[in-house]
């Protein structure tokens, strides 16, 4: 091509440019040539922001507000927990609904008068914009809430999903699962294995409605073996021997609450113990349960039930194993500590009617230490006592202790 028709050519090229250009709807031309109303475009409305008291902006999502604390979401911090003490202003173009105190929401049924809109928070006051702000009189009066007398703060849709939706089988379960190991390559060696999975699932899921349902799994772990390798010592030949360690507890129970803080209940527990000789223990019963204390950072539960129980022993005879009538008597506790920290305690008391010396109790408690986002640390202890265990040879110890450690996985339902 010679040089005339390339220059030819470039001058067509830059003149067809220029009709797109100047054809095109308005800011069709920044799309086109890459512009900053495309990245608008992509990015959506502008983004929530809050000023704190030392002046310090940060944009994001407002997640909620719940009582005196602020979730909020940002791509520079992540999700982050805010006292209002700490803020000087926050705004969001999401539409948002502002549950006050003197408001008892219930599952299926729309509250009256929830202010619902865009927010402005200044001086402690939320200033509440409805979605027909813009053709309001000037003189119209935008709603006003104090901060103090905000309960709740969520999402417009939210609000609307909790009220009226209902999870699929599948969807609504939160829960975390651990893991831990430890391995021995010395005289003797030696290694053990944890781990565990608690699922649970509450409908509605929001803290805000009075629960109807909830539903709970938990299993846990432990296996350990040492060996001792032969010798031969002073002449004498000694055989190689084996000693181990198995505990494994599974369990599942489900709680239909006829009124804010009581519920009726249906449980069954597996346990599995080798130290105390314990072959299976089924359990299968149902009761009452109460929740004694709920708070934002505390939750107390306490339940009784009645139920069979069957335990099968390990190399014992059927007069040894046993079909017991008996009761759980149980309580729960957990405490949500500062920077994530969260306590778990669990008690139990299980007393047979038909075999009074046949009785057991149980006793749990984790710490779980958050590290890096959805991961912890994990520390905790297990102790089970059976007070009939079978005679064997060693004798069997009544009380099985466990120290455990590991790293935690925690998961939420977007549900």
């Amino acid at each position: 091509m010679t040089l005339a028709r390339r220059l030819f050519c470039l001058q067509l090229i830059t003149l067809l440019a220029a009709f797109l250009a100047s054809a095109a709807p308005a800011g069709a031309s920044d799309t086109l040539l890459g512009g900053h109303h495309a990245k608008r475009e992509k990015h959506g409305p502008p983004p929530d922001y809050i000023v704190f008291t030392n002046g310090d902006k940060l944009s994001g999502t407002l997640l909620r507000a719940v009582g005196h604390t602020v979730t909020f979401e940002s791509e520079v911090a992540g999700t982050i927990h805010v006292k209002w003490k700490d803020i000087q202003e926050l705004h969001t173009t999401s539409r948002m609904a502002v549950l006050t105190k003197t408001v008892s929401p219930q599952h299926g049924a729309m509250p009256e008068h929830v202010p619902e809109g865009t927010l402005s928070v200044v001086d402690d006051l939320i200033t509440v914009q409805p979605a027909n702000h813009a053709n309001l009189s000037p003189l119209a009066i935008l709603p006003q809430i104090p901060v103090k007398k905000a309960k709740y703060i969520i999402d417009e849709s939210a609000l609307e999903n909790q009220l009226f939706g209902h999870p699929g089988f599948f969807g609504g379960w939160n829960g975390s699962m651990t893991a831990g190991a430890t391995v021995v390559q010395a005289t003797q060696k030696q290694y053990t294995f944890s781990g565990g999975i608690a699922l649970a699932r509450v409908e509605p899921s929001a803290s805000w409605l009075d629960p109807n349902n909830r539903t709970t799994i938990d299993f846990t772990g432990s296996y350990g073996k040492i060996t001792q390798r032969s010798y031969v010592s002073g002449g004498v030949f000694y055989p190689a021997t084996d000693s181990k360690s198995a505990i494994y507890h599974a369990a599942a129970e489900r709680d239909q609450y006829f009124s804010t803080r009581f519920y009726a209940l249906a449980q069954t527990t597996f346990d599995h113990n080798y130290s105390q000789g314990l072959d299976l223990q089924q359990i299968y019963g149902g009761g009452i349960g109460a929740t004694v204390m709920k708070q934002p950072r505390q939750e107390l539960d306490f339940k009784a039930t009645a139920q069979y129980e069957k335990q099968d022993f390990i190399n014992a005879s059927d007069k040894t194993n046993q079909n017991l009538v008996g009761s759980t008597f149980a309580g729960s506790y957990v405490l949500h500590l500062f920077r994530g920290l969260i306590f778990n305690q669990q008690v139990a008391y299980l007393p047979a009617y038909n075999n009074l010396r046949a009785y057991s109790a149980t006793e749990s408690n984790t710490m779980a230490i958050p590290f890096y986002k959805s991961l912890s640390f994990s520390v905790g202890t297990q102790d089970s006592y059976l007070n009939d265990p079978p005679t064997s040879v060693p004798p069997t110890l009544r009380n099985s202790f466990q120290f455990t450690f590991g790293a935690t996985y925690s998961f939420r339902s977007k549900d």
